[in-house]
């Protein structure tokens, strides 16, 4: 997360000059080797290392990957279809890697969990070749080097000083260090954009307002999702006693509705639009995660808990898809691949956002709880809900950006509805 948070705009603007999928597969094949290196480290520092690598690896392919879609359809309606494809399969990875992880832990150990990304690098490396030509933004260019540095930098240690920041106070040293000098180093970046004759992240990038307020809503939403995903399952193993392997399976039902709400986000973009689509998911998400604020410490995980997690499934997935489409509502060839990174970059501060103000929330309660004599389950839990009921309300900041995107001037969403059943073929 560190890594790939402060490397992706730069990896989506050399995918602008250089190429998107002479920099997908360059990203993938650095994943690659990565995991490999993962998979057969013998000591920490190793593991870090290769870890660092994967970072890497994801910075070059994922927004090159994501505006070789947007450039590939230049049919709008396409476009779309292809974005319902991305969102729901974007959604379906990141649940079915959570189910995956635990079932694999358990079943082959922590080792598989790197070296299984070798055969999945190796039929991506060989997808890229099948459609047709290279692409790349018209005009030789160059990168901005002092915008490059800056952003970088400013990004990595923000994401540094947020993660720090679950095991530091805010006030520490180790912290504010982080943070304030990423910040300084963010605002200089924008100073010197405002100046560049080839700017890292051309200022009519801000310009679009559905853009910019999905943009915004996506921040909300990486928060609620990533702090879901990790506490959730600190949930099902230090308060149910669920294994790795039953802790994945657990998140089957949730992925289920996931693939429901693809189906009716698709549905809904082409009858209400996108700004009902995006508030609706937005809203059933905040009812499921206010339901999960409600769990217990000793109980039934069919019948109390397993609920909640269905109405959130069905929340993510009717956002995703739409948020895919907002995201990049009126890319262009020439920024596709930066839009991209802009797009996957927000996403990345937004877990780690979520994880240093969320899971150091739920920590704290906790042992406050516990030292009033409470149990340790209880008191586990206490600390659960706290978080969970508290992202309810982000859900609802994002439903309320969500509202900014407006009645966006989309195209014929009808082959969208195709999408999502695609998407859930495919995946299913």
């Amino acid at each position: 997360m560190l890594t790939a948070g402060g490397l992706l705009l730069l990896g989506g603007r050399l995918g602008d000059l250089f190429g998107r999928r002479r920099m997908f597969v360059t990203g993938v094949v650095v994943f690659a080797v990565a995991s490999l290196s993962s998979g057969l480290a013998t000591t920490a520092g190793m593991l870090v290392a290769s870890r660092f690598g994967q970072g890497v690896g994801e910075a070059l392919a994922s927004p090159a990957a994501l505006s070789m879609v947007a450039l590939l359809f230049s049919d709008e309606r396409e476009r779309v279809k292809a974005f319902g494809i991305w969102g729901a399969v974007t959604g379906t990875a990141a649940t079915a890697g959570v189910m995956l992880s635990g079932v694999v832990t358990d079943l082959a150990g922590w080792r598989w969990l790197f070296l299984v990304n070798l055969p999945v690098a190796a039929i991506a490396v060989v997808a890229a070749f099948r459609p047709a030509g290279e692409s790349r933004a018209d005009g030789t260019g160059r990168v901005d080097v002092p915008g490059a540095v800056l952003v970088t930098g400013g990004l990595l240690a923000v994401v540094d000083g947020l993660l720090a920041a679950a095991e530091h106070e805010w006030g520490s040293t180790r912290v504010l260090v982080s943070l304030l000098g990423g910040i300084g180093a963010l605002a200089a970046f924008v100073v010197v954009e405002t100046r560049a004759a080839h700017p890292l992240v051309p200022l009519r990038f801000f310009a679009n307002r559905v853009r910019v307020s999905a943009n915004m809503a996506n921040v909300f939403l990486a928060v609620a999702m990533t702090v879901f995903f990790f506490l959730f399952t600190l949930y099902m193993q230090n308060v149910l006693g669920l294994s790795p392997l039953r802790t994945g399976l657990a998140y089957l039902p949730f992925c289920g509705t996931c693939f429901v709400g693809y189906w009716i986000s698709a549905r809904l973009m082409r009858l209400a639009g996108l700004r009902v689509t995006l508030v609706g998911g937005f809203l059933v998400g905040a009812a499921g995660m206010l339901w999960l604020g409600d769990i217990p410490a000793h109980g039934s995980f069919v019948a109390e808990v397993m609920p909640a997690t269905l109405v959130l499934g069905l929340g993510l997935g009717t956002c995703f898809p739409a948020l895919a489409v907002a995201a990049l509502h009126g890319v262009t060839e020439q920024d596709a691949g930066i839009e991209s990174g802009v797009q996957t970059t927000v996403y990345q501060l937004g877990g780690a956002l979520g994880l240093a103000v969320f899971a150091t929330l739920a920590l704290r309660h906790e042992r406050g709880l516990a030292a009033t004599g409470m149990d340790a389950a209880t008191a586990a839990t206490g600390g659960y809900r706290l978080a969970f009921g508290i992202l309810a309300v982000v859900f609802l900041i994002g439903a309320a950006l969500s509202l900014l995107t407006g009645n966006a001037p989309l195209p014929d969403l009808r082959q969208a509805v195709d999408a999502a059943l695609l998407a859930h073929t495919i995946l299913a």
